[in-house]
């Protein structure tokens, strides 16, 4: 593309035939008109929180409910998982255990009550 060289009395003479133009007519209330809009622009943009644009914070929204509730999901079933462990843990370790004598169990009874809390008839008498 070949560059053309301006002319340099072009911008001389354009300037010359704009000045000699009318002035465009105004309305006779432009200047309100136009300092009304300043001030609404002002107001937009000195509380930007009063325009909710729901087009834009609707998928924001989906999205961090999507997020909170995998999340949700995953902690429950780490949990579960946590819990079967343990459990599965102590199972293991009472199967290990060796079982108690068949002489343990005929007296299973008397040893249990052995356990069982009993008044003390001698501190008894003493407190009277």
């Amino acid at each position: 593309m070949k560059q053309e060289i301006p002319d340099p009395g072009l911008e001389a003479r354009l300037t010359e035939a704009l000045s000699r133009l009318p002035d465009a007519p105004l309305s006779s209330n432009f200047t309100a008109r136009v300092l009304q809009a300043i001030d609404r622009e002002e107001m937009r943009a000195s509380r930007p929180w009063l325009r909710w644009n729901w087009h834009a914070l609707l998928p924001r929204v989906a999205v961090a409910m999507a997020v909170l509730l995998f999340a949700g999901v995953g902690l429950h079933q780490y949990e579960l998982s946590t819990q079967r462990h343990q459990m599965a843990a102590s199972i293991a370790m009472v199967a290990g255990q060796p079982l108690p004598s068949v002489d343990a169990l005929k007296n299973f009874d008397a040893i249990q009550r052995m356990g069982q809390p009993h008044a003390d008839d001698e501190l008894l008498v003493l407190c009277q």
